[in-house]
């Protein structure tokens, strides 16, 4: 079984600078990599070396950047930015994410929620980003930001036979 969500987001950001534009891009997968990240600093990921110990290691990734034919989700995967004439940005992306990456995914969307315009607040000082669902599952739940803090929805719960 696969643990893999289909993350949604249809939002309007305010005016960014020129750094947080290149830096966003490459998290769509539609420019190169800064030399500085300063949006999601850090990547960690843990290997194994030749001695079968434990390694940290930092490595960047984009997070929303992956385009073409989907793993699990059907469709295809995308993400655009698109800058609007009277000030900010378009973006949408549609994304398989791991829960593995939802740190760092997590970083991105809060950083992305501090940018958005007013359309996507809601009571509670909320903000919605779009929508995420787990690939078996056949309704989306709303993907929301509040406080910083990505408001993820529970995983399904999974029964095994007796025995398995």
């Amino acid at each position: 079984m696969a643990d893999v969500y289909e993350l949604v987001l249809a939002l309007d950001l305010r005016d960014l600078s020129g750094a947080e534009v290149a830096e966003l891009r490459w998290h769509l997968g539609l420019g190169p990599q800064p030399e500085t990240l300063t949006i999601v600093r850090s990547f960690p990921v843990v290997h194994e070396d030749e001695d079968g110990r434990l390694v940290m290691a930092e490595e960047p990734v984009a997070l929303l950047g992956h385009h073409g034919e989907a793993w699990k989700v059907g469709g295809a995967l995308t993400s655009a930015l698109v800058g609007r004439p009277s000030g900010g940005w378009a973006l949408t992306s549609r994304q398989e994410i791991h829960p593995d990456r939802s740190g760092e995914v997590g970083e991105l969307l809060a950083w992305l929620a501090a940018r958005t315009t007013d359309d996507h607040r809601r009571p509670g000082d909320q903000v919605r980003l779009g929508w995420i669902r787990f690939y078996e599952e056949d309704r989306p739940a709303a993907l929301t930001v509040r406080d910083g803090a990505v408001m993820w929805p529970q995983p399904p719960v999974r029964w095994c036979a007796a025995g398995a």
